[in-house]
């Protein structure tokens, strides 16, 4: 089994205009091309693009969606709380709302299966109706990871 998982975040500013988004958006790619080259990633959504900006059925018009798969658990740790993409996570507050839901939420695939969106938003909602379970989970349900504890997230 792999590890899929989807994260929404919420711009509360304009990412087209206000100056302080630049900070992020300068890194998406560099943050993206590091994702595919790092052990253990096998496949994310993208648009034409190589994002996945023009995929927001969830969220609404001002959402980042990530919809990623990874052989396990440690893998996709290592790259989200041991790589550049940690010191991008932390300065999320800068640009991201703080959402009431969920925003995150990890569930295991069969090898060589690539979720959909409408899958993902199933298993968020999921999450936020019954908490963690093995159709949904955050961190965690997960004891053999801990580089989460640190962070105070999902």
């Amino acid at each position: 089994m792999h590890l899929a998982e989807l994260n929404i975040s919420k711009w509360k500013i304009d990412p087209a205009t206000d100056p302080v988004a630049r900070a992020f958006t300068d890194n998406i790619e560099r943050i993206n091309a590091l994702a595919e080259r790092t052990d253990g990633f096998i496949w994310r959504l993208k648009d034409e693009n190589r994002d996945a900006y023009g995929h927001t059925p969830i969220g609404g018009p001002l959402a980042l969606v990530t919809l990623s798969v990874w052989e396990d658990a440690h893998k996709l740790e290592h790259f989200v709380w041991n790589t550049v993409h940690k010191r991008i996570y932390q300065q999320k507050s800068k640009w991201f709302e703080i959402m009431d839901s969920h925003h995150f939420a990890m569930w295991w695939v069969e090898e060589g299966r690539r979720p959909t969106l409408e899958e993902a938003k199933q298993r968020l909602d999921h999450l936020d109706e019954h908490g963690d379970s093995d159709f949904a989970f955050g961190w965690s349900h997960l004891p053999h990871v801990k580089l989460w504890q640190q962070q105070r997230c999902a």
